[in-house]
């Protein structure tokens, strides 16, 4: 399920040699106990046609490109339906659109300029079914990893993977927590969509800072509010539906709370508002979306009546 010899000989390589110690062993139990599902996905992964893409572009979109015939098409297009729901994306593979619930391209593209990822070596917490792993090697990362305790997400890496299996991009089920303490060996570490839902989350700053070398830098992206450094809003109960929302700070706060964990050269690089065409429902994910957690009255609103969403990224580096 996880390309782990390669992972491990490209972490011998590196300032995270000693992590190989204790990965294998981790892994394992972290399989012993697997997911009620995982053997249906792996169902839908083994039925994934064997398919070898002509043309790969990483960089301007995700899409893998040969000559299918119709069976091929409809073998493949069954199997990826079979590990719905996809929320991060687009992945256009071969002939088939996974069309997911969020356009991330769109954040990809505004964020990505502000962003020199050339020979860097990226750790992305919290990275969903891999989609950004795949744009940062677009973007010139000598490779990239990231961490997400979803085992549909895995699956859904891996289904991409199957096609991509000679590139530096590996997904593990962890969280940031699970990771050995001061890794210190990655250029760039990405938070996106994470802050919010940790009770902690100057903690949570200084353990991203702890998985980055000397001079490395972290992207972060959340929700945030208008206001000043001291603007913060903590949700009743939900926000947009989501229980598990904790803190909404103003930029400036962020930048501040960044500062407080010991990062320097922090800076802004987009504030962008939520929109339902860059969130929604798809047939690739059917549930309720962003549209549903709106004030039907006022999008202005979630339907709590707190500010709709707002999210920013920032940018900070490590001293």
């Amino acid at each position: 399920m996880i390309a782990l010899d390669s992972l491990l000989a490209h972490l011998a390589q590196t300032q995270l040699k000693d992590w190989t110690t204790s990965l294998s062993a981790q892994l394992q139990e972290k399989l012993d106990k697997g997911h009620g599902d995982l053997q249906r996905w792996q169902t839908a992964l083994d039925a994934l046609p064997a398919l070898t893409p002509e043309q790969i572009e990483l960089a301007s979109e995700l899409r893998l490109s040969a000559a299918l015939d119709s069976a091929q098409q409809q073998a493949l297009e069954q199997a990826l339906l079979g590990l719905k729901p996809w929320r991060k994306g687009p992945f256009h593979l071969f002939d088939v659109h996974v069309d997911t619930e969020w356009r991330s391209d769109w954040k990809w593209n505004r964020i990505a300029p502000h962003l020199n990822l050339n020979g860097k070596r990226v750790l992305d917490v919290g990275s969903g079914n891999g989609y950004y792993l795949w744009r940062m090697l677009g973007a010139g990362a000598r490779s990239a990893i990231g961490v997400d305790p979803n085992w549909l997400f895995l699956c859904q890496f891996n289904a991409v993977q199957r096609f991509l299996p000679h590139l530096p991009a590996w997904q593990l089920p962890f969280t940031l927590e699970e990771l050995p303490e001061k890794l210190e060996g990655f250029d760039m570490t990405f938070s996106m969509g994470v802050l919010y839902h940790r009770r902690s989350p100057i903690d949570h700053l200084i353990q991203l800072k702890d998985t980055l070398l000397s001079g490395g830098e972290l992207v972060l992206e959340t929700l945030v509010v208008e206001g000043d450094a001291q603007q913060v809003l903590v949700p009743e109960d939900r926000y947009a539906q989501m229980r598990n929302v904790w803190f909404l700070p103003s930029v400036p706060a962020l930048e501040l709370w960044l500062r407080r964990a010991g990062f320097t050269d922090v800076r802004c690089v987009d504030v962008t508002p939520t929109s339902t065409d860059e969130q929604r429902s798809t047939e690739w994910m059917s549930f309720q979306s962003l549209p549903d957690f709106l004030d039907p009255n006022d999008p202005s609103k979630t339907c709590e009546g707190y500010p709709a969403p707002l999210r920013a990224t920032l940018v900070a580096r490590k001293p």
